[in-house]
């Protein structure tokens, strides 16, 4: 049967699962009166609710007689890992590209990426429905963007497709047309058979899935001879070593789920069942010659953060996973499937450092983590650095703003005042788009002073570019916090009394302990408060004395704006039902010690 693998890239938000919901109904993977909503890739709890694409995931299709594996793969810069995994298994890519926004920093990213591995590209240009839409301008700009990562004179004479992904139509030009099967024939015509060289079995684990029943799956491509049911295998691994294995089931993708089958040609991608103790990256070779493959290149890690045990005083009120071997057994599990992570022991057993792409990376982690009832404390994100040539240098990024035209200057001042440079000011209609270098410590916090300060209105993206040269101390938070005095339960009598003092992150009636963070200061410098007076009553009443108490609906943060908003000398405190923020020394002498220790250093 013939084959295509074809991964489909893009920007974050410019309708990559979209376009895998249509390709689904238009090669009738469902039946007719079957439900199936949207974003159907986006199976986790985690993505529809954020509403983007977390995990790299594959279906088949058939058409025409052709069967087309889809790999969709994440937009965000700080899921790139899962992208560069997944490529190795495709011969083509969809690159798909908002008729607005035009290539934005993962579109050069992913693209660059691709390119690379020598995949045949063909570009489609979404959401051509539009108001204010700019096909053939983006058009131009992406030719630009490929001739910039040097592509080949084959990779430059790419196919272009228009359409839109909502309405359920593409085509070679901006005609309407009925289907998306022009963008199917696209794929027959341009994307070629897999590639297929002679000699024993070979299969890269590019994926892993798991079952209750079944235990670990190794996904991947194979690369070369055929892969049987029962077939005695050498494992290759990362460390040069050789595991004998046996398969013991084989399953091929087929629409939403798999098939089993006994035997898998080479350029198929299958399911392997019954091999034990395998990472990403090794390789399944044949049993008397065993020849591994190239080992898959991530990119490093940008930032890290700590994380310890729950110690504080309300450890193990909710969660079912609260010592420190929990903790560094759950951590290392996620290394098998999360390639851009990395944790590190220190020297306190109860302490991990682990590296990743970026805040939303970690995030995620750290939410999928209290969902499955682990209790943790983590720290302030930081930056990685390194020594180039004597020089310390620190990760910058390439982030790009459209903002509408009033914001634009006070989007030029957030940016510079922490050490970002402008490259690009160009009008997008009624938008201004902005591009700038900036360190990856100043995207930090960046993101909500910039939606206070454009009304809600800026969109912004930013992706990892090289390290340079430290550029010197950026300016942090501006206001202090209020810092509850003694542990109790709050009341609306203190919290009305201290509302003029700063904007409060607790509503009365919730549980505090001595040392959580409850609001944020009007003034620099922390206060220490106490918030669980009641009111004092007496028998003696007089009219007007007793005014209602007026409070203010508390500030809900996020786990990432929480991560955004701590100190180096505070943390926060996650468990399956709460986050809360907290100083790491919870007791007020405590941190008086460790100011002027920090003072003196």
């Amino acid at each position: 049967m013939n084959i295509r693998n074809i991964a489909i890239i893009a920007h974050v938000d410019h309708g990559k699962t979209s376009l895998v919901d249509k390709i689904i109904h238009a090669t009738q993977v469902f039946r007719d009166n079957q439900e199936t909503g949207e974003l159907i890739m986006d199976n986790n709890d985690l993505e529809r609710e954020r509403g983007i694409t977390i995990l790299s995931k594959n279906i088949s299709v058939t058409y025409k007689g052709t069967k087309i594996n889809v790999i969709d793969t994440p937009g965000h810069a700080d899921f790139g890992g899962e992208v560069e995994r997944v490529l190795k298994m495709a011969d083509g890519v969809l690159l798909l590209v908002d008729a607005f926004e035009g290539p934005m920093p993962q579109t050069r990213f992913v693209l660059q990426k691709a390119l690379g591995l020598g995949l045949r590209p063909i570009v489609v240009i979404n959401k051509v429905d539009k108001p204010n839409c700019r096909p053939d301008e983006v058009h131009d700009k992406v030719f630009d963007l490929f001739f910039q990562l040097d592509a080949t004179e084959e990779q430059l004479n790419f196919p272009t497709l228009y359409g839109s992904a909502k309405q359920g139509w593409y085509n070679t030009s901006l005609t309407q047309t009925e289907d998306i099967n022009p963008l199917l024939d696209a794929v027959l015509e341009h994307v070629p058979e897999p590639a297929v060289s002679e000699g024993t079995v070979q299969m890269q684990i590019t994926s892993l899935d798991y079952s209750s029943f079944l235990g670990r799956i190794a996904v991947g491509r194979v690369a070369r001879g055929v892969l049987r049911e029962g077939q005695n295998i050498q494992l290759c691994k990362l460390d040069s070593s050789l595991v004998r294995g046996k398969v013991k089931e084989l399953y091929v993708f087929e629409g939403m789920g798999k098939k089993k089958v006994a035997e898998v040609a080479a350029g198929d991608i299958c399911a392997v069942v019954g091999i034990e103790d395998f990472q990403i990256g090794e390789t399944i070779a044949d049993y008397d010659n065993p020849e591994a493959l190239p080992v898959i290149a991530i990119d490093e890690p940008t930032m890290n953060m700590q994380f310890s045990i729950n110690n504080s005083p309300f450890f193990g009120r909710e969660g079912k996973f609260v010592t420190s071997r929990n903790l560094r057994d759950r951590l290392y599990k996620e290394l098998e499937k999360n390639l851009a992570l990395r944790v590190k022991d220190t020297d306190d057993a109860d302490k991990f450092l682990v590296y990743g792409r970026g805040i939303l990376h970690l995030s995620v982690l750290v939410e999928t983590m209290r969902r499955e009832g682990y209790e943790l404390t983590i720290g302030q994100p930081q930056v990685i650095t390194k020594e180039i040539d004597g020089v310390k240098c620190e990760p910058f990024e390439n982030l790009v703003v459209d903002v509408p035209d009033e914001f634009a200057s006070k989007v030029i001042n957030l940016v510079t005042i922490r050490k970002g440079e402008m490259l690009i000011m160009e009008s997008k209609g009624e938008m201004q788009h902005l591009e700038f270098d900036m360190p990856s410590r100043g995207l930090i916090g960046l993101r909500s002073q910039m939606l206070t300060a454009t009304a809600g209105e800026a969109v912004m993206a930013h992706n990892f570019s090289e390290y340079k040269p430290w550029k010197g101390v950026i300016p942090g938070r501006n206001n202090g916090v209020l810092v509850a005095k003694q542990g109790g339960t709050s009341t609306g009598y203190s919290i009305d009394k201290l509302q003029d003092r700063g904007s409060f992150f607790i509503d009365p009636g919730e549980e505090v302990y001595g040392g959580q963070i409850l609001a944020e200061h009007i003034k620099p410098g922390d206060l220490s408060v106490n918030v669980i007076e009641g009111k004092k009553l007496t028998n003696m009443r007089s009219s007007g004395t007793d005014g209602a108490a007026n409070i203010a609906p508390k500030i809900q943060l996020s786990l990432e704006e929480c991560m955004e908003y701590i100190q180096q000398d505070e943390c926060i405190e996650c468990t399956p039902q709460s986050i809360r923020i907290r100083k790491i020394y919870l007791d007020e002498n405590d941190r008086n010690k460790y100011s002027k220790t920090q003072k003196v250093s």
